[in-house]
């Protein structure tokens, strides 16, 4: 791991990112995970990426995939489990959900998955290409006000990085309940030569996939009326 030099700009920068993206007060015991066992997991994307991507784990993965936006983390640690020779990246810069998930992994003793505490764009532009079979972007932030859309993950340029790196035959994979977020990544992946939608009856985008993991959010948002899509997409 390359070494960094301190730079007092750079790190009062980092500090107000963190800060912005801290909620509740972590509890000790989540505090030092952050300090102990995060660093072991942590992608330093500021090196160089390695020349296949599945040396990132070790051992190595058969394949990788990439959650960006994890949340509690119930989906990417389910998914670890269930896929004990996949390996998984879990991007979040929340940084009481990286708490969550690292409480997780130490719970289950989980040995497949790294993750980044940053942006997810930065982490696509890093990882070599046609290195990912699989982005899930799950209950994402749908910034609900137009003056805000820019936000959103889902753009142009976006879309266009996951094609970079994910394998022909690879998929992106969309959780929502918020309809105007899901017509708008209907729209831009619709347009987009590198994608295709899947689904060929109304159930495929109605229906969670076979053996989907509910998230806490997903739980909240069926209790509350709102009607999740389920979006498929496949890397041409």
């Amino acid at each position: 791991m390359s070494e960094r030099k301190s730079d007092p700009d750079r790190e009062d920068s980092e500090r107000a990112f963190f800060g912005r993206r801290k909620g509740h007060k972590l509890r000790q015991h989540q505090a030092g995970l952050i300090e102990q066992l995060l660093p072991h997991l942590a992608l330093d994307i500021e090196g160089e990426a390695p020349a296949d991507a599945r040396d990132i784990f070790d051992p190595a993965a058969d394949d990788i995939r990439l959650e960006i936006g994890f949340g509690g983390g119930e989906h990417l640690a389910a998914e670890a489990q269930n896929f004990p020779a996949t390996g998984f990246i879990g991007c979040e810069p929340y940084v009481n959900g990286m708490a969550k998930i690292l409480a997780q992994i130490e719970a289950a003793n989980i040995g497949n998955i790294r993750l980044f505490a940053g942006d997810a764009a930065e982490l696509l532009a890093w990882l070599p290409k046609e290195s990912l079979s699989r982005i899930d972007l799950i209950h994402p932030d749908p910034w609900p006000k137009r003056r805000h859309w820019k936000r959103r993950f889902v753009q142009d340029r976006t879309i266009i990085a996951m094609a970079r790196v994910l394998k022909p035959n690879g998929e992106f994979r969309f959780v929502c309940d918020i309809d105007d977020y899901c017509a708008w990544t209907l729209s831009h992946l619709a347009r987009s030569p590198d994608f295709v939608w899947l689904a060929e009856r109304a159930d495929d985008f109605r229906q969670p996939w076979p053996g989907y993991t509910m998230t806490r959010y997903g739980r909240k948002a069926a209790r509350e009326g709102r009607k999740a899509a389920y979006l498929r997409f496949r890397r041409v």
